[in-house]
């Protein structure tokens, strides 16, 4: 092999090499489902494409489905849908939920929980965000408000297995 083919092989290696890291880093990355929070939406072990990029020039909105860095382990990403945006006032009573004193829909959730949770107004720069799965998630209820610089994007296609393949919101 000659020492021009060996370079040229080495720098279009490097260069496919920054151009993954640019993308991951700031473009698109895949996440994997792990648990129940969020059925009948996603399921264990399915995998999401996220636009990092999506909050870039707008801000997230009511029933986009998040990846954000868990508030409670800190290092751990959990998924989870947004709820209720700056502003709002979100309660829940009897498992239903309200937001600006209407009853949301949610033909997403097959499973309600029947507790409640006193009026509260998300300030600016944090977000209410639950499971699908009431009964079985972990979300603002228990951990409170996300700000807006633990989001790491917005779930945008299922896209393994390809069976479930599916775009989001």
């Amino acid at each position: 092999m000659s020492r021009s083919l060996v370079w040229e092989t080495l720098e279009t290696l490097a260069i496919a090499l920054v151009l993954t890291l640019v993308i991951r880093h700031f473009v698109v990355e895949t996440f994997v489902v792990r648990g129940s929070s969020m059925e009948p939406t996603l399921h264990d072990g399915q995998r999401l494409l996220v636009t990092k990029f999506a909050y870039w020039f707008s801000q997230p909105q009511r029933g986009d489905i998040v990846i954000f860095r868990s508030p409670v382990s800190g290092k751990d990403d959990l998924v989870k849908r947004v709820i209720a945006t700056p502003g709002d006032r979100v309660e829940i009573v009897a498992g239903r939920v309200y937001v600006n004193g209407r009853e949301l829909e949610e033909p997403y959730v097959s499973r309600r929980d029947p507790r409640n949770l006193p009026p509260l107004t998300v300030p600016e720069g944090k977000y209410f965000v639950l499971g699908d799965n009431r009964p079985n998630s972990e979300d603002s209820r228990f951990f409170g408000l996300i700000p807006r610089s633990a989001l790491k994007g917005k779930a945008v296609v299922i896209w393994w297995p390809p069976a479930t393949f599916a775009l989001l919101n």
